[in-house]
């Protein structure tokens, strides 16, 4: 006999052997002579039928008390099913208890719970079929993150999470301070000068491409910014690579081939989790991402997008003017509307956009790129860096930067310098595309969002 989890059972099925399974109800169902159980181990969608013989030890006192929820051990003999619906069965032999799960205050019910709801119950949203799919894609997708950089011949880079640099000059990061000590106020030169918590680890990156040639980071990021919409959490996961001796145009091509590889892994090694949301969520979700897989995907510059706004007669919400920074609105109807397909636009003005980036011959615009999605709008975000160290001291003073504190930072255009670019993809918002799961709230394990750090 061999403990056997539920998704090798349905791939191998090792019919007429003994067998031990460890789960949770899903469901009970009794008629005269058996109980019939559905049992969860997590390890896949489906769930595995156990008959529980009214003959058993303690049928009346353990098998008819079971409810959803309580946790098992299950010994029994597995055999071809004569039902319909399903091929396999499990018959019990020796049946253990771990877990009552109390049925007045259990809250999960074979019902379907709102995901409002269940944001409020998260600790036990896992054993949900849709939750438990997202963990499970979420889990195969960073895997197939790491199995793509890696073919590409890519380092895995740990950058750090608390820094004293701000990527972005937005000054939208969470502060990291000591506790005080018994004779100060309050203790926040633990590190020598302010820290904070990271929102990209590109700077970091960046000292490593610049060394090792291709690079990339996976990490949580953190961004103190009180927006309550269905894009935003205050912690979130950045897929970043950095790669020397790349431009623009060949670092769009790396954003669209990652991009491809992800959504055909997540098609081939989540078949059934995908059909959940296929069925429940989104009737159009394999076709939205088959026209994916085919596109080339479109390219436009910034100010080509911003004529085509304008000659739109659409209202949007925001005023479309060149020199604002593209909302949602606008990069769903770019993507939607115009072009039915996914879309990079470049170029955009260089106020609107990071000091590190690097500057167009025309003095207005930077070589930056985000590619942008039907049904999310922007997914990608990246660059080509100035790695010319002129250009780059003047650019840091146009954004009222302190040089000091980037002196390391110009070191790497000081001491061999090379043309560099990279991207960072955000995780959850991807999880939200490849599922169509309208809040992104529902596709990472703990949300952390303006008011609510639970757990």
């Amino acid at each position: 006999m061999h403990y056997c989890r539920i998704n090798d059972i349905h791939a191998g099925r090792p019919l007429n052997q003994k067998i031990e399974i460890r789960g949770w109800v899903k469901t009970r169902r009794d008629s005269k002579d058996f109980s019939f159980l559905e049992i969860n181990d997590g390890s896949c969608l489906a769930n595995l039928q156990v008959i529980a013989s009214s003959d058993l030890k303690d049928y009346a006192d353990i098998v008819l008390k079971l409810h959803t929820g309580c946790s098992l051990l299950i010994q029994g003999i597995l055999k071809e099913s004569p039902a319909k619906g399903q091929e396999i069965e499990l018959h019990v032999e020796q049946l253990e208890v771990y877990g009552w799960a109390d049925p007045a205050r259990y809250p999960l019910q074979k019902k379907r719970h709102s995901f409002e709801f269940l944001r409020s119950i998260a600790h036990l949203r896992p054993r949900t079929n849709s939750l438990g799919a997202i963990a499970r894609i979420r889990s195969s997708l960073s895997f197939g993150v790491h199995k793509f950089f890696q073919e590409q011949g890519f380092i895995h880079v740990h950058t750090p999470i608390i820094t004293t640099s701000d990527c972005e000059g937005a000054g939208e990061m969470f502060k990291v301070v000591a506790p005080p000590h018994t004779n100060k106020e309050e203790q926040n030169d633990f590190f020598g000068k302010p820290a904070s918590l990271t929102v990209s680890g590109q700077l970091q990156a960046e000292v490593y491409a610049l060394s090792l040639g291709k690079v990339y980071t996976f990490g949580p990021t953190f961004r103190a910014e009180n927006s309550n919409t269905s894009r935003h959490l205050a912690e979130f996961w950045m897929v970043e690579p950095e790669i020397a001796f790349c431009d623009l145009a060949e670092n769009m091509n790396l954003a669209e081939s990652f991009l491809k590889y992800l959504i055909q892994y997540v098609l081939d090694h989540n078949e059934q989790d995908m059909e959940l949301f296929a069925n429940f969520i989104d009737k159009e979700l394999h076709k939205k991402l088959e026209t994916v897989l085919r596109s080339s995907f479109s390219h436009i510059t910034y100010t080509e997008a911003i004529s085509i706004l304008e000659k739109t007669n659409k209202a949007f919400e925001f005023p479309v003017r060149w020199g604002i920074d593209l909302q949602a609105e606008h990069e769903r109807y770019l993507c939607e509307n115009i072009f039915a397909n996914p879309v990079f636009v470049t170029d955009y003005p260089k106020e609107i956009k990071p000091f590190y980036m690097r500057l167009n011959d025309d003095d207005k615009t930077v070589a930056a790129m985000d590619l942008l999605l039907p049904g999310i709008g922007e997914i990608i975000g990246g660059s080509q860096r100035e790695e010319r160290y002129d250009f780059l001291v003047s650019r840091m003073k146009e954004t009222n930067l302190n040089l000091d504190d980037y002196d390391w930072y110009l070191d790497l255009r000081r001491f061999g310098t090379v043309p560099h670019s990279g991207f960072g993809l955000g995780f959850e918002r991807f999880l939200q595309f490849v599922t169509s799961m309208n809040n992104i709230r529902d596709v990472i394990p703990f949300p952390r969002t303006p008011g609510s750090a639970l757990y």
